[in-house]
């Protein structure tokens, strides 16, 4: 097998194994309510930004969310989610693959939870529900806030304390 096969099929099982943990952390380790989820799923997502690149980064948070979804349903499948995880990978792979500093980390966590979670996310609740989207905001706003500070502190300690992987590359 040549080394550049040999490397595609280690990016292809990597990705897997992030699917599969993306599916796990949202699906069975996570807190959902019907309009607020606090979790880690996206840990495999900057994960796979910080080391794949940013077209892996969204494949992983889109094939997550769609497998998730139809393997483990919480509510019936609807696209909107899966579109709003895979710019979630996007916006992560963008900042995070070339340098992950602290103002990166700060800005891919904040495009993706103001656009995806709290815009996007929140239009999908209140077309799925039929809430009213202005009244859904705030209490997302408040999980948004949360979530910014989780995820720019997980994915800092993700970038400081595992630098093995970077040697490993894949």
């Amino acid at each position: 097998m040549t080394n550049s096969k040999k490397t595609k099929t280690q990016q292809i099982v990597f990705m897997a194994v992030l699917i599969a943990i993306n599916i796990i952390l949202s699906r069975f380790l996570s807190i959902s309510a019907w309009n607020l989820k606090i979790g880690f799923s996206f840990v495999p997502v900057a994960i796979a930004a910080l080391y794949l690149g940013t077209w892996q980064a969204g494949a992983v948070a889109a094939i997550g969310d769609f497998l998730g979804a139809n393997l483990f349903p919480i509510a019936s499948y609807y696209p909107g989610f899966t579109l709003s995880a895979f710019l979630t990978g996007i916006f992560y792979g963008l900042f995070l693959r070339q340098k992950p500093s602290f103002v990166n980390i700060f800005c891919s966590v904040l495009l993706s939870e103001l656009i995806c979670s709290l815009l996007l996310n929140s239009l999908w609740i209140s077309i799925l529900s039929g809430s009213p989207y202005l009244a859904l905001l705030l209490p997302r706003l408040f999980q948004a806030g949360v979530m910014i500070i989780i995820k720019c502190f997980t994915i800092r300690l993700l970038v400081n304390y595992i630098p093995v992987l970077r040697q490993h590359t894949i």
